[in-house]
Parts: C-alpha cells; sequence; structure tokens
C-alpha cells in the first residue's frame, strides 16, 4: 500500500515547486504571467488529455496525464493564495468535507438500498447545499442555464434540447427538424453574405444546434460523433505521409486530393471507417 507521507511529501514538493516558479524575483516569466483566466484552456485540455490516456489504458501516460491536471489546481491555487483569496488548504477541506456530507451513509447513519438511491440522495444534499431548492433555481430555464454554463458546448447542447423535449417542446416528427435544418442553413448563408461577423457567429451557433436536434432525433451522439470524424482525418493524414518523400504542403491540390483519395480507400479496407 502507499505510504501516504510520501504521497504527502510528493504533494508538499509540488507545491514548492509551484511556488518557486510564480517568485516574481527569479520565477519564471510565462508562468508569472498567467492570470486565473489565462489558464482555463489548459484546464480543460488537460481533463481531456487524461480521458485520453485512460481510454489508452496506458498506466504510464495515464499517470503523467493526472499530473499535469493536478499541476492545473495546484497553479489556480497558488494564483488565488498570492491575492488572498484561498488556498490549497481551502480547497481540499471543501472538497473533503462536501464528501462527507454527500455520503451520509457511510459518515453519517443513513441507509441505502441501491446505487440510484445514493444518487438521489447526493443529488438532493447538492440541490440544498447550492439553494437549488429556491423557486427561482427551480426554474426550468435556471435548471438550462446551469447545462450551458458548466459543461461541453456540444454536450450542452444535446442536454438542453433533451429536457426541452421530456417537457413538450418538442417537433411533431423528423420532418420538422429537417425543415428547422434547412430554415438555419439558409440563414446561415444568408448572413455570410450580407451580415456582420456577430449575426454570422450567431447563426453558426443556430445551424449547429440544428444539426444536434438531427443527432438527437437519430439517437446519435454528436460528440463521438466529430471525435471520430477528428480522428479519421488525421488517420487519412498519416496515411498519406507514409507514401510521400516530401511535405505536403510541396504538392498541388490536385495531388493532395488524389493522396487523400487514396488514403481514403486503403483505411476503408482496413475497416476504419468512411
Amino acid at each position: 500500500m502507499e505510504n501516504q507521507d510520501e504521497s504527502l511529501g510528493a504533494l508538499q514538493e509540488l507545491i514548492e515547486v509551484v511556488a518557486k516558479l510564480r517568485e516574481p524575483d527569479g520565477g519564471c516569466p510565462w508562468d508569472l504571467a498567467q492570470t486565473a483566466e489565462t489558464l482555463t484552456p489548459y484546464v480543460i485540455e488537460e481533463a481531456y488529455e487524461v480521458v485520453d490516456a485512460i481510454k489508452g489504458g496506458d498506466k504510464d501516460a495515464i499517470a503523467e496525464e493526472l499530473g499535469d491536471l493536478l499541476l492545473q489546481v495546484v497553479l489556480q491555487a497558488q494564483i488565488a493564495s498570492e491575492s488572498g483569496q484561498f488556498s490549497l488548504k481551502e480547497i481540499t477541506q471543501g472538497i473533503s468535507q462536501k464528501l462527507i456530507r454527500r455520503h451520509p451513509h457511510v459518515f453519517g447513519d443513513v441507509s441505502v438500498a441501491s446505487v440510484d438511491e445514493v444518487r438521489q440522495n447526493w443529488e438532493q444534499i447538492k440541490a440544498a447545499e447550492k439553494g437549488e431548492a429556491s423557486p427561482e433555481a427551480q426554474k426550468f430555464s435556471a435548471k438550462l442555464a446551469r447545462y450551458g454554463r458548466t459543461l461541453p458546448p456540444l454536450t450542452a447542447a444535446m442536454k438542453i434540447s433533451l429536457k426541452a423535449a421530456a417537457i413538450g417542446f418538442e417537433w411533431e416528427n423528423i420532418q420538422g427538424v429537417w425543415d428547422k435544418f434547412y430554415e438555419e442553413l439558409g440563414e446561415f448563408q444568408q448572413a455570410l453574405a450580407e451580415e456582420t461577423p456577430e449575426r454570422q457567429q450567431a447563426e453558426l451557433g443556430d445551424l449547429l444546434f440544428a444539426v444536434i436536434q438531427l443527432a438527437r432525433w437519430h439517437n446519435l451522439d454528436p460528440s463521438t460523433a466529430l471525435q471520430g470524424t477528428n480522428q479519421r482525418f488525421v488517420q487519412r493524414l498519416e496515411k498519406m505521409e507514409a507514401v510521400v518523400d516530401r511535405p505536403l504542403s510541396d504538392y498541388s491540390l490536385n495531388e493532395l486530393e488524389i493522396l487523400w483519395q487514396q488514403a481514403k480507400a486503403q483505411l476503408a479496407q482496413e475497416g476504419c471507417g468512411e
């Protein structure tokens, strides 16, 4: 079993390393330039890299990526402590207390009969903690707004539309969804031709939301679908690079198209999809 003292010692070393990087005299210019806001993209990126490593099953990669994610937590704590907001102590104490509160069947005298009951208790305690039992917080729009704030955009759009459909805010049939898609496509095309970048951005969002509705009606996961497309795109480029003797940027568009089709066909033969 892992020695807890060694783990605490290793964590303390990380805290000291991060503090050194943030020292105004002798620290790292890049680290010193960071704020809580500028680091948020890295928090998201590292979380996704942890998930990717777990899917890959490589224990060394998982450990490394978890370390990168832990670094983001310690960095955020260090930055906050410098301005007197909070420290790693408050973070760790807070999560420990939350776990104790939300597991009364372990740390209290509550009895549960199933995993579903554990989940129900968790949600009830969570709602009470966050004041979500108030009339304002119980509004349907307030619940959907939380999904928009806290989930990745594709996931949030699917969740929001599922919840809206559950209360009856839904098309009567799939044709209505297709009609909406073509309506949004037309509005996006018009915006690109005639309107401001802000309107173009808004219409692009409406079009993507319509695509997600089509996915929902056909029980497809848009996040998984896009992830698969990204993977296939890279795989095709890898096949192209495997058969050329110079950088792809040296080839004409026509030559690249031929290489692309060859790579696509080869991957299809290997069972990697179209």
